[in-house]
């Protein structure tokens, strides 16, 4: 597992649903399944009762953590040390793909591929799937609470409907209206800026 404790997210890609390709090698089955990180735990699991005589079922991850740390890692998953998990994250890597996994799934074919081969086939596997997954700019989301007097819920709630932005939570009180939102990192910033939280 590697940490970088810098991550530039204005120059990384996502995915915005699941994608599934299949490749072979030798007669050797790669079902690879792209993933958003959150699922893999889930997916793999499945995976593995759906496919229970499937030899390997390797994986790697990127994804950030909650300190903005950029946390990577590739498992091999009984193939040969290095010739697996790690040709697949590197694939993510060089598509500067984020918050994402991939599970590539094979099955033996009756043909050894050799360290070589065996690189080849789960890179290839990886790229399959990105090739045709549907890859979007990573944009970094956040939360705040906004706050507007009932003189101003009109810009409020206009500001609330822009795209991007979801209403969590809307309160309405005494003296005006509450709206806790989410969305965009950036957009959030400058709503919370203009319709600051009331204090008592």
């Amino acid at each position: 597992m590697q940490r970088a404790s810098l991550c530039y997210p204005n120059q990384m890609k996502t995915i915005t649903r699941a994608a599934q390709a299949e490749t072979e090698e030798k007669k050797s089955r790669f079902l690879a399944e792209l993933v958003p990180y959150d699922d893999l735990a889930r997916r793999l699991t499945e995976l593995r009762a759906a496919h229970p005589k499937a030899n390997h079922h390797v994986t790697a991850y990127r994804y950030l953590n909650d300190e903005n740390q950029l946390i990577e890692h590739g498992k091999d998953d009984g193939e040969p040390s290095g010739t697996s998990g790690v040709p697949c994250l590197k694939v993510l890597q060089g598509r500067d793909l984020i918050n994402v996994a991939v599970i590539v799934t094979r099955y033996f074919g009756g043909t050894k591929l050799g360290t070589g081969g065996l690189v080849r086939a789960y890179s290839g596997a990886t790229h399959a799937v990105c090739a045709i997954a549907d890859i979007i700019d990573y944009i970094p989301q956040g939360e705040a609470t906004l706050f507007a007097a009932f003189s101003d819920a009109g810009p409020l709630e206009q500001a609330c409907g822009q795209d991007g932005i979801t209403v969590l939570d809307r309160q309405f009180e005494t003296t005006g209206t509450r709206i806790t939102i989410s969305g965009p990192k950036e957009t959030v910033a400058e709503l919370a800026d203009r319709f600051p939280t009331k204090t008592d």
